[in-house]
């Protein structure tokens, strides 16, 4: 049966069980403690920029860059625990709608695969300020292409950060929410290496299916080289299916080790890794060395994640499954989750 096939299989199959196969949080640590993944909303607390100086220790201490923002450890007055200090540029209209946008998706959402919001500067100034939760492991990229390979993420390991990746995914789209801007540094990883999304500030909101930007040019097209929908770049309108095109890049990230955008030739990894994705007996040959060399990968689950991943990188959005459907997909296809899957 073929994969798309397989897909539809699957959804005809549990079509009735729609609620039942909304997926709950990962007990990836051996406890019981599992959350109600669909809560809405957080409560996140208006500090003064006095506090957030006092929090940052007069931002002494950094631990991240963006595009137009840097992050700083903190410790919040009342807590022994470290949070994030995101100060934000906002030096131009787009930049100041971004972090209002970002502001307000957090202040909406709730998931254990998503950064949560502590709180936010109230003061009227051009730098916009989120505290967020900290995440102790740095960000899947740093993980994936910064470390020796003694420390490389486990199959089981990565396989969790993926499936928990589109628990993320999946709540975000049935919230109406498109994220834009998926890639390896936006996936935070907390002391457990769990999965926490963050970067809202490309994200749209209230859609129905598609979304076009105000001008189809260059300047106004979201998300990041190696990653983004080509069908979106060439037409200019995002939808979920942008999402998941970027979550299969990840998913091929994940099992090659290799980056989405070679630094040194500029080749994407879709184009080096996409004539093995369909050809199951040479999967192995992107397999990250680092699991090949300890033996640290099960062939049939490699074969399959592949495959999944080529329908998501289909050219064309119609072809590439909905994100629910990634999850069940996994669930069948993937063993090495099932015992994290309540």
């Amino acid at each position: 049966m073929g994969f798309v096939k397989f897909l539809k299989f699957l959804r005809l199959k549990l079509r009735g069980r729609r609620a039942a196969e909304r997926v709950v949080a990962l007990d990836i640590n051996g406890e019981d403690d599992v959350g109600d993944v669909f809560s809405k909303g957080t409560l996140a607390r208006v500090f003064a920029w006095e506090e957030i100086e006092k929090f940052t220790m007069n931002f002494s201490h950094v631990i991240g860059y963006g595009g137009f923002s840097t992050v700083y450890l903190a410790k919040l007055a009342d807590s022994s625990t470290a949070a994030a200090a995101k100060i934000q540029f906002r030096c131009t209209q787009r930049l100041d709608e971004a972090y209002k946008q970002e502001l307000e998706i957090l202040l909406r959402i709730k998931h254990p695969y998503i950064v949560k919001l502590l709180g936010y500067c109230g003061d009227d100034r051009e730098e916009g300020t989120l505290i967020l939760e900290h995440a102790a492991n740095g960000n899947l990229h740093e993980k994936l292409h910064n470390s020796s390979s003694s420390s490389s993420l486990s199959w089981r390991r990565r396989m969790a950060i993926a499936f928990q990746l589109a628990t993320a995914i999946d709540y975000l789209h049935q919230n109406c929410i498109i994220h834009c801007d998926i890639k390896s540094p936006n996936i935070l990883l907390d002391e457990h290496l769990s999965c926490k999304l963050c970067d809202f500030g490309s994200s749209k909101m209230g859609f129905a299916s598609l979304v076009a930007p105000p001008s189809k040019s260059r300047a106004t097209m979201l998300g990041s080289p190696g990653y983004v929908d080509p069908h979106y770049m060439r037409t200019g309108l995002a939808s979920k299916k942008s999402d998941v095109y970027s979550f299969g890049v990840v998913l091929l990230e994940l099992v090659s080790g290799m980056e989405a955008l070679d630094p040194l030739t500029g080749e994407r990894l879709t184009a080096r890794a996409g004539p093995m994705l369909r050809e199951a007996e040479r999967v192995v040959e992107i397999v990250d060395p680092r699991l090949l060399s300890r033996g640290d990968f099960e062939l049939e689950e490699a074969r399959a994640v592949a495959a999944l991943a080529a329908t998501c990188l289909s050219d064309s959005p119609a072809h590439r499954p909905a994100i629910s459907d990634v999850l069940i997909a996994m669930r069948e296809k993937v063993p090495s989750i099932s015992c994290l899957v309540r």
